[in-house]
């Protein structure tokens, strides 16, 4: 059973930055994709950034990595906003399978 875990989420102020974590119980190049995804409350799911062996797609300020090495990807974020608050969560699929982290709350107040 995959496993991902993932770190970092906090309080920070605006225009602070943070650094999420994510370490996955596999390597992460045998995944098809990872990703990031956050959830406000009341609000959908949404995607933050992706990684495929081919590159990054990231879909705001935040940026994707990852550390092969330590089968780990992270978010980079920086400027965060008072709209940026939600449970970000970590995602890799594999084929048809789907796999997510259990999520890390990220806090934007002064």
């Amino acid at each position: 059973q995959v496993q991902l875990v993932e770190s970092g989420g906090g309080l920070v102020q605006p225009g602070g930055s943070l650094r999420l974590s994510c370490a996955a119980s596999e390597r992460t190049f045998s995944f098809d994709a990872m990703g990031w995804y956050r959830q406000a409350p009341g609000k959908q799911r949404e995607v933050v950034s992706t990684m495929t062996s081919c590159g990054s797609t990231n879909y705001g300020r935040f940026t994707i990595s990852r550390d092969n090495a330590k089968n780990t990807v992270y978010l980079q974020m920086n400027s965060l906003k008072p709209e940026d608050p939600a449970v970000y969560y970590c995602n890799a699929n594999r084929g048809p399978l789907a796999y997510w982290g259990q999520g890390t709350q990220v806090t934007v107040s002064s």
